[in-house]
C-alpha cells in the first residue's frame, strides 16, 4: 500500500489537531456550580443580556467574550467616619453580604461591568449608612438603637440594590469607635441605668411580698372570724358529747366526771 499519497491529508490532519488544542482554551469553557455567565459577540448583536450560561462545559467562537460571574452570598467588609446627629465624629465598621441576581447579569455588567461590587455596592453601603446614622446620636448608635440603626440601613441598602438586580442579604453594624471621653461618658451613664433599674426590681419585689403577706393575713383573719362566728354554744355541746360517746364505747377501763352546771360535759378519765 503506498502511503506517500495520505501524507499530505497525514500532515494537515496533525496540523489541525495542534491548531485545535491551541484554540481549546478560546473555544471550550466551564462554567462552575456558583457562578453563571453571558457572552458578548463582537462582530454579532453584542452583549446578549437575556441568555444565562448555566454550570457545565461549553463551546464558543474563538473570537466571542465569555463574561462569568460568581453568585455565592459574598460579604464585603467597610470603614468609614460618619458624623453623628449632633456632628460628633465616630468610626464604624460595617459589614455587608449580597449576591447579584443570577438571570440579571448581564444588565449588571452592562451597567457596572464585573467591577459592580467597587462601582456601586460599597459605596450605596456607605451612602446610606452615613444617612442613617446621621439621625442618631453616637450613644443611640453605640447601645440603646444599634439593632434600628442595623435595620433601616439594610432595608434602604436592600431598595436601591435590588433596583439594580443585586440582593442584599444583611447589613451589620460591627464596631463602633468613638472618642474616649466621649465612650467612657456613654458607659458610665449606662452602668448607672442598669443600678437604678436593679434598685427598682428590688424595691418592685420588696412591695410585691409586702402585698402577698397583707393578702395572706386579711385571708387568715377572715377565716377565723368565719371559725368563730360558727362556734355556738349549742355546737359545742353536740361535739363534746359525740366526742364522749366515742371515748365510752372504748375496752380501756376509764373514769367519768359529770361536769358541774346544766351544760356541764362529762370528762372521761382512764388507762389501760
Amino acid at each position: 500500500m503506498n502511503t506517500r499519497r495520505f501524507l499530505p491529508l497525514i500532515v494537515l490532519a496533525v496540523i489541525a489537531l495542534f491548531i485545535l488544542l491551541g484554540l481549546s482554551s478560546s473555544i471550550f469553557y466551564k462554567i462552575g456550580p456558583s457562578e453563571r455567565a453571558v457572552i458578548f459577540y463582537p462582530f454579532g448583536s453584542g452583549l446578549d443580556k437575556s441568555t444565562i450560561i448555566e454550570p457545565g462545559t461549553h463551546l464558543k467562537a474563538p473570537w466571542n467574550d465569555v463574561i462569568i460571574y460568581e453568585i455565592a452570598e459574598t460579604t464585603s467588609d467597610e470603614n468609614m467616619d460618619i458624623n453623628d446627629k449632633n456632628g460628633l465624629p465616630i468610626h464604624v465598621d460595617v459589614s455587608v453580604r449580597y449576591f447579584p441576581m443570577p438571570d440579571k447579569i448581564g444588565y449588571i455588567h452592562e451597567k457596572f461591568t464585573k467591577d459592580y461590587v467597587n462601582r456601586f455596592v460599597i459605596p450605596e453601603v456607605r451612602s446610606v449608612s452615613r444617612q442613617i446614622m446621621a439621625k442618631f446620636t453616637a450613644e443611640e448608635i453605640y447601645s440603646t438603637k444599634r439593632a434600628e440603626v442595623e435595620g433601616s440601613i439594610q432595608i434602604e441598602t436592600g431598595k436601591i440594590l435590588s433596583a439594580n438586580y443585586v440582593n442584599a442579604t444583611a447589613v451589620l453594624i460591627r464596631s463602633i469607635k468613638l472618642p474616649e471621653q466621649i465612650r467612657i461618658a456613654i458607659e458610665n451613664k449606662l452602668q448607672q441605668e442598669q443600678e437604678a433599674l436593679a434598685y427598682q426590681y428590688r424595691l418592685d419585689k420588696e412591695k410585691s411580698e409586702a402585698e402577698r403577706k397583707r393578702i395572706a393575713a386579711e385571708g387568715e383573719a377572715q377565716a377565723n372570724n368565719i371559725v368563730n362566728s360558727s362556734l355556738s354554744d349549742k355546737l359545742l355541746k353536740m361535739r363534746g358529747i359525740e366526742a364522749t360517746l366515742e371515748l365510752s364505747k372504748s375496752p380501756n377501763a376509764k373514769v367519768i366526771v359529770i361536769g358541774s352546771g346544766k351544760d356541764g360535759m362529762p370528762l372521761i378519765l382512764g388507762n389501760n
